[in-house]
């Protein structure tokens, strides 16, 4: 199984639309960061997590191949803008999106064009499954195990495959939750910035806290600012067995 980082930004992106920050004008493919997306590959099926705004510039490098289906953490922009952008891979039969019921509820507001009774040529065909927390299901031949945390004060949704899991936007998380990460030796977490509160994400140091607290061996930082700094030199500042990602590494799971 294979993990593709797609996107490692926050909802700005890096660089900041109108920032001369050093690290926005870095020319380390690195320090470039759109937002928050990634492709998971196992045998013959491909999942991608989250469809943002950035998600044609993305996928476009990769092979054009199925996708088998659409994993989403929650209505935000940031993270679902790019659902249209997925039309050219109904070709391959309709686009299957998995997400919780608000979420469900959020897309058919927003897109109502790809749910009437009868569409328009050309518009993406949108099959979509309401999933819940701790209720698992089979893509393919990869079986996720939803879980919830939260962000602020909007209960999201987590995604655990095998020792795997993949969580963005989590500020806290109920105790509730955390035998369902029991296991876990790969993590994908979101760790905002170093410093200066957030209602609603993570900072470094919590997001280390709370790698720890769930024991995984590796753990990958995802919906960074360019408050970071550089990739590299953020990356000597982080214990041992945590690293920034950055948009293209491939990890092997």
């Amino acid at each position: 199984m294979t993990l593709t980082f797609l996107g490692t930004g926050t909802s700005g992106g890096v660089p900041a639309l109108g920032c001369q920050c050093e690290v926005c004008r870095s020319k380390n493919p690195k320090d470039k960061r759109l937002r928050s997306a990634a492709l998971l590959e196992s045998g013959n099926t491909r999942v991608l997590i989250d469809c943002g705004p950035d998600i044609r510039q993305q996928l476009m490098p990769l092979p054009f191949k199925p996708i088998d289906g659409v994993l989403v953490t929650h209505i935000h922009y940031d993270h679902v803008a790019g659902m249209d952008d997925l039309r050219p891979f109904c070709v391959f039969g309709d686009i299957h999106v998995y997400a919780n019921k608000a979420t469900e509820h959020g897309l058919r507001h927003t897109m109502p064009y790809c749910f009437t009774e009868e569409l328009y040529p050309g518009v993406p065909r949108l099959e979509l499954h309401v999933i819940a927390p701790h209720r698992s299901f089979a893509i393919g031949d990869l079986e996720i195990m939803p879980i919830q945390v939260m962000h602020d004060r909007l209960p999201i949704l987590g995604f655990r495959v095998g020792n795997f899991a993949y969580i963005t936007d989590m500020k806290t998380i109920g105790e509730t939750e955390m035998p369902y990460l029991e296991g876990v030796d790969t993590l994908v977490l979101n760790a905002l910035r170093w410093e200066r509160e957030h209602h609603s994400h993570m900072l470094v140091g919590e997001a280390i806290e709370f790698a720890r607290r769930v024991g995984a061996e590796s753990t990958y930082f995802t919906h960074m600012t360019h408050e970071i700094g550089f990739h590299d030199d953020a990356n000597r500042q982080l214990p041992v067995g945590f690293q920034f990602a950055y948009d293209g590494l491939k990890v092997n799971l």
